[in-house]
Formats: C-alpha cells, structure tokens, sequence
C-alpha cells in the first residue's frame, strides 16, 4: 500500500503541475510562494482536515494555526483550492461570523460555531467550524480573494479513498472527474462537481469505448482507465 500511495501521489502531483492546480500536504508547502506571488496577496489559508488545524500564512510564513473543524463522512468538506468570495456577519449557529468560497456545487465556508465541542472532530455539515473568538480574528485579518486549500487524506481531492460515484453525488471527486472527461472529449459541459444526466451520458461513452460494462457507476476500474489510480 505505501508504494501504491507514492506511485499515486507522484502521478497526481505531475497532474497538478500540468493543470495548475494546488491540491498537496504539508511536504508539498513550498508550492505556496508561487501562488502568492501570482495574486499579489501575502495570505493563504492551508486547511489538513487530518490533523484539524487551519494555517494562515503571510508572506510565506506561518502567522496562526488555529483549531477547526470539518465535514462529516456523508457531508464532507470541499476538498481543493477555493477562494474566499463573501464576508458577513450571520447568526448564533454560525458564531456570527462568515467568510464563503467558490464552490460551485453548493454553499461551503468558514465560520464559528454554537458547538465549541465539535472543534477538532468531523462534525459539520461541510463547512469549516472555528471557535467564535478565532472565527471573528481571522475575518478581520483575511482579504476577499484569499485563497483557500483543504486537504484531507492521501488521495487529493479524493481524500481517503476513491467512492463509487452515483448520480446525484456532489463534490471534489465528481469535479475531478468532470474535468477528466472534459480534457478526454467526452464531457463539454460545465464542471461544477455535480453528477447530473450530460456527466453520465459522457460516463457511458467512456465506458463503452474503453471495454467497460456500461452502468451509472464510477468504479475503481473507471478510475484506473481515467487515470487516476495507477495500474498494477
């Protein structure tokens, strides 16, 4: 198994570098001064959802780590680089405090939380939980545009495991694929990390012309034919 990872973080890496993407762990830090230097914008915000702890970075360098929480294992947090596109102040249940990303497939941020114990489990229903006090700090120190990496697992934006994916599924892992298909000519519509009728007619083409059976599923086998997982 650890040399099936390597092989696959290896591979996902290249990928990243190919796509400009930044999805990576802590040894793959150094990749942030570039994305600085591109937004001219000295924060960052690196979330390990392994760990719960939020860094915030100024000019390269480590200024808070705070505590967090995230999604559960049927709600789980949008994995991959987003940026924060909206600042507000909300209610009880939020801490009063709000800072949103672009996600495409649904409403995920940053905020406090009337649940203090929840900090540092999996318990949300998406979103990034902070104490209140740390909640309010960090919306007043942070910029809209920020960006912000969350990353879970040894898989990318695929966390801990690849999960057959079903019509209706939402999230990373549906977006990576969306964007697959789209560079392989099957896929033309909008990658918005939804799996709808266009991405399964796209799946059954992919699958047909690659020896698969033809179902709604994206199986492990599909996976290993996109790419994704490493052949054996």
């Amino acid at each position: 198994m650890n040399s099936f990872r390597k092989q696959f973080l290896l591979l996902f890496i290249l990928a990243l570098v190919l796509c400009d993407m930044v999805y990576y762990r802590h040894s793959y830090m150094h990749l942030y001064q570039g994305v600085f230097q591109q937004n001219k914008n000295p924060y960052y915000i690196h979330i390990d959802l392994d760990d719960y702890k939020m860094y915030v970075f100024k000019d390269d360098e480590i200024i808070k780590i705070y505590p967090v929480s995230g999604g559960k294992q049927d709600s789980p947090s949008p994995l991959g680089t987003w940026t924060i596109i909206s600042k507000a102040d909300w209610g009880e249940g939020f801490g009063g405090t709000w800072m949103g990303f672009n996600v495409p497939w649904g409403m995920y941020g940053i905020h406090g939380t009337d649940e203090p114990w929840s900090i540092g489990r999996p318990l949300s229903q998406g979103c990034i939980r902070m104490y209140n006090k740390d909640a309010k700090e960090l919306q007043k120190m942070i910029p809209h545009g920020t960006k912000v990496t969350i990353v879970k697992g040894s898989f990318g934006p695929f966390g801990d495991y690849f999960r057959v994916l079903e019509p209706g599924d939402t999230g990373s892992d549906v977006l990576m694929v969306q964007r697959k298909l789209n560079d392989l000519g099957y896929y033309n519509g909008y990658c918005d990390g939804k799996y709808g009728d266009h991405m399964k007619t796209a799946i059954h083409k992919f699958q047909k012309d690659n020896n698969l059976p033809v179902n709604n599923h994206v199986s492990h086998a599909m996976y290993e034919k996109l790419g994704f997982i490493p052949m054996e």
